[in-house]
């Protein structure tokens, strides 16, 4: 059977193909249209193993979902990974050749998409995300325009619907109060659209069969399982807890070289430790920020408390401590999805003395 590699370059009107053989020769170029109906009927006649390959984006999800029955394999890659396609020259027919070669190559970091039965949990938390998002973006410029001014506005109470008249009675600029008016008219109606949002979210998530096993963790709550099982969808993505918690952003990156050297003769490694540099850049910025929470609520009651005060009796910085935490609440996390049971408290190890 042949085999094709084919690398496309999306846009929102085009997309750029080029079709490699197996000795990389190029077989084909062509420009569609990026509509269902022309991209179906052009790989639908493409015979043999094809293996496809773009870049993650907008336009990303809905062609994976689109490709996959066509094709032997899909891959949506990195693009921050791609260095490749920086160098020389820059086109559509480049870049789609240039990730064609990378795919035959064997060279692609693939980005992971789902299975369509969670799209639409995937879609509620992210509507629900970019409420919250827009509702705090409001609730930060309505404040800054007392910070500006000079008037104390701690706390809540400047948001409170019952007391917005006096508020509004502190700014004497006609401009900067017709400008606030406008913001608590935003934020009025963003809340009860957040509020349903996440009811929906919530009423989704409860019926995977994974969140009553989540929602037994500590501190976990439901809004942060629901989050957890629309962006993870699958514990066995991750082989083990410590890619885990590279995906979470809580894996620490080390750098060494020159790791051995000759001593009488003979080659050692040195006993030179690696340098720590903090931690992984590349990771799921909601899912940090899941986890992260859930730890500090975590240090302060419920079983993982322990574990805290343990590793600040052995006077580990606090942050540290935290992040220590975070770590076996997400392992935690990970082993009861896996497992299939609820939490159960007997089962953590003590802390180490």
């Amino acid at each position: 059977m042949r085999s094709y590699y084919v690398g496309v370059d999306v846009h929102q009107a085009s997309s750029v193909i080029v079709v490699l053989n197996g000795a990389g020769k190029v077989v084909a170029q062509v420009v569609l249209r990026t509509r269902s109906e022309d991209l179906r009927s052009y790989f639908k006649g493409l015979e043999g193993k094809v293996r496809v390959t773009f870049e993650e984006g907008t336009q990303a999800n809905w062609l994976y979902h689109l490709l996959r029955p066509l094709v032997s394999e899909v891959i949506v890659c990195n693009p921050r990974r791609n260095k490749f396609l920086a160098e020389g020259n820059k086109g559509d027919r480049i870049d789609a050749l240039k990730l064609a070669q990378l795919l035959r190559s064997g060279l692609l970091q693939p980005v992971y998409h789902g299975e369509l039965r969670m799209r639409a949990l995937k879609e509620l938390v992210r509507n629900y995300h970019c409420l919250v998002v827009d509702t705090t973006r409001v609730m930060n410029r309505l404040k800054a325009i007392y910070r500006g001014r000079g008037i104390g506005c701690a706390g809540t109470a400047v948001y409170q619907v019952e007391r917005r008249e006096q508020w509004l009675k502190k700014l004497s600029e006609r401009g900067v109060r017709q400008r606030a008016e406008f913001l608590y008219k935003q934020l009025g109606a963003l809340k009860p659209l957040r509020q349903e949002a996440k009811l929906a979210m919530l009423r989704e998530a409860r019926q995977q069969g994974a969140y009553k096993w989540l929602l037994s963790v500590p501190e976990l709550g439901a809004v942060r399982v629901a989050q957890i099982l629309a962006v993870i969808e699958t514990p066995h993505r991750f082989r083990s807890k410590r890619q885990f918690w590279t995906y979470l952003g809580l894996a620490v990156v080390t750098r060494t070289s020159a790791e051995h050297e000759v001593v009488k003769g003979k080659l050692q490694k040195r006993a030179r430790p690696a340098a720590t540099r903090g931690l992984n850049r590349n990771f799921n910025r909601l899912m940090k920020k899941v986890f992260k929470s859930a730890a500090c609520s975590a240090c302060v009651a419920g079983p993982f408390q322990a574990a805290y005060q343990q590793r600040l009796a052995q006077g580990m910085d606090e942050s540290l401590a935290r992040l220590a935490v975070a770590r076996k609440l997400a392992a935690t996390t990970l082993t009861v999805w896996k497992r299939g049971a609820g939490f159960a408290p007997e089962r953590m190890s003590a802390p180490r003395l």
